[in-house]
């Protein structure tokens, strides 16, 4: 019988190395394809996941970097994984997992995932795996201990229970597992939880810059103790910056209040201080958040919301990341507590339409092969009925925006007498549809005729690829490797 089980459980390990040997790697990655990715994303409790496209070059800047740290987790024997899919060729796995552009990472965490935070760096990718596969919170033995830690960093979370089995521990460790930049921990400890006049299934945010600790009385949801968390280790008001940025855009608040304000003005104090006024009715729900027009980095972002700095500031805007970035202008452009408040409330309601920007129709939109696309003209010419409409999304400062001109330009030429198919291009950071957004540069989608669906093009960016694809009516022809040239790498918005 010994024997028997020995060689059960011999055999049985074999069919499982077996199995998993038949999913490839390269340099240390596993490739996943839509036949093997559920068994893949089983290979692990904790599985990084890449969607990539062969053609993009920060694919291939990341890389060499992502396999340089599958290998650095493998000789440390950690049980993390790092994988690839191909988003091109997996096109519905791309398609499960909302992939918007290239690279997209996601984190499996016992098959649920979740958006990857770290850098693209092999030891910040390895560092972040390390965090989030790792134990979500350390224990405090003793009081000397859980001082320690809270004095360790900025912003800490300690959470007080005497049994970890308990559904609030677990909602509590779920929520330090999936949070990023905060330190957790947790004590069974009774003197620890008295010398903090804790009580049992509670948790402490303790913030050292301040001497103070606040603590949670709300219910124990995963949602709403992650919104506490994030917001309380923001200032009431926050200055966007270099610095602040992911904190601010990564959380699990979604509706953030802008303050665009020149920090030298001379009545910036003022206005700030309506603005704080205003921002303690919102705590944990919205992120309030002030931008300094006169930074040179912040120009970008002013052009990005249509402002500009002698006409418009101080502005407020408010914006929802939900899905995409909407945003919303209120309708009394004066920074005060009535109109900010006004302005929360109808988008809390429902009542309010997104602002979006439109440049006027330009009097020879129709003159050259290429149509010239604006907001207000896109609807009644991209959803023609009887036309399919190849539609280019470029950004004027893109530098591959430029490299594909001349080629568009001869794509017009070539369908410029054609009854069924439009070529059209429209500048993307001077106008925005509402059931349309774009991430990144150039963007290009094929509006088809009839039906008005929307076909994402990924593939070359060469003119055979793009007059294969519409004259087969949308589909992607694959070309053999030695005939692709160029580098369709994509400018983030």
């Amino acid at each position: 019988m010994w024997n028997m089980a020995v060689l059960s459980s011999l055999v049985i390990s074999l069919l499982i190395v077996s199995c998993f040997s038949e999913i490839a790697k390269e340099d240390g990655v596993y490739v996943f394809t839509t036949d093997n990715f559920e068994e893949g994303i089983g290979l692990s409790e904790h599985v990084l996941v890449e969607f990539y496209a062969p053609w993009c070059g920060h694919c291939k800047s990341l890389a060499p970097e992502y396999s340089a740290a599958a290998l650095k987790l493998a000789e440390e024997g950690s049980k993390v994984i790092l994988a690839k899919v191909d988003a091109t060729v997996e096109t519905e796995l791309a398609k499960k997992f909302a992939v918007k552009g290239y690279p997209t990472l996601k984190f499996f965490m016992l098959k649920t995932p979740i958006e990857f935070g770290g850098g693209r760096k092999a030891d910040e990718i390895v560092e972040w795996l390390k965090k989030k596969a790792g134990p979500p919170a350390e224990e405090l033995k003793d009081v000397e201990s859980a001082k320690k830690f809270t004095d360790s960093e900025d912003i800490t979370v300690v959470g007080f229970f005497k049994d970890i089995e308990s559904e609030k521990a677990k909602i509590y460790f779920q929520v330090a597992h999936a949070t990023l930049d905060t330190p957790f921990a947790y004590t069974t400890n009774e003197e620890v939880m008295n010398n903090y006049n804790a009580k049992d299934e509670s948790f402490l945010l303790n913030k050292k810059a301040e001497s103070r600790s606040l603590v949670y009385e709300g219910e124990y949801d995963v949602k709403k103790i992650s919104q506490f968390i994030h917001a309380r280790s923001l200032d009431l008001v926050s200055e966007f910056n270099e610095a602040s940025a992911a904190k601010l855009f990564t959380g699990d608040i979604k509706h953030h209040v802008l303050l665009f304000v020149d920090k030298s003005d001379s009545k910036f104090d003022d206005i700030l201080k309506i603005f704080t006024q205003t921002a303690v009715r919102y705590q944990d729900r919205i992120l309030f958040v002030y931008i300094n027009i006169a930074e040179e980095a912040n120009e970008r972002v002013i052009e990005y919301f249509d402002l500009k700095k002698d006409e418009n500031m101080p502005c407020v805007r408010l914006i929802d990341l939900t899905v995409d970035l909407m945003k919303y202008k209120p309708e009394n452009k004066e920074v005060t507590e009535e109109n900010i408040v006004d302005l929360v409330e109808k988008f809390l309601e429902g009542n309010m339409k997104p602002h979006l920007m439109s440049q006027d129709i330009p009097e020879d939109w129709n003159a050259t092969p290429v149509k010239i696309l604006v907001s207000k003209n896109f609807h009644n010419i991209a959803r023609d009925p009887a036309k399919d409409v190849f539609v280019e999304f470029y950004a004027p400062w893109c530098t591959h925006c430029k490299a594909l001109a001349p080629v568009w330009e001869e794509l017009g030429e070539k369908y410029k007498d054609s009854t069924d198919i439009v070529i059209a291009k429209m500048d993307a950071t001077a106008n925005e549809l509402e059931d349309i957004r774009i991430g990144s540069f150039p963007t290009i989608k094929l509006i088809k005729k009839e039906t008005n669906e929307i076909v994402d093009y990924d593939g070359e960016q060469d003119l055979d690829s793009f007059v294969s694809f519409l004259d087969s009516g949308g589909k992607i022809v694959v070309a053999d490797e030695s005939t692709k040239e160029g580098d369709k790498t994509k400018d983030e918005l």
